[in-house]
């Protein structure tokens, strides 16, 4: 049987002044003992919001896929699909995006 341990990095970061304050703060509530696992809690939860997100985002992409293409919608000209963005380009660069 494997047991899998979290390992310790011994690393020096830097931190906003604001990011450094939540830590501490965190600290301060009770909700981790030091500012390490505090950053390290936190980027844990980070981590598995993230997965989350993921999880959600592929889960709707499968249903979606799974649709009969008769319930599909139409895009329209594949043109249209871009067409904002390519007017905000031309406006940055001043031009009539030709």
């Amino acid at each position: 049987m494997r047991l899998d341990v979290m390992g310790v990095r011994k690393q020096s970061v830097s931190f906003t002044d604001a990011a450094f304050a939540f830590a501490e703060d965190l600290v301060r509530r009770g909700e981790y003992p030091t500012i390490s696992a505090a950053v390290s809690g936190e980027m844990m939860r980070a981590r598995a919001a993230r997965a989350a997100e993921q999880a959600l985002f592929e889960a709707e992409l499968t249903r979606r896929l799974a649709l009969p293409v008769d319930q599909w919608a139409p895009l329209g000209e594949p043109a249209d699909l871009t067409r904002g963005a390519r007017a905000r380009l031309a406006a940055l660069r001043g031009d009539d995006g030709a």
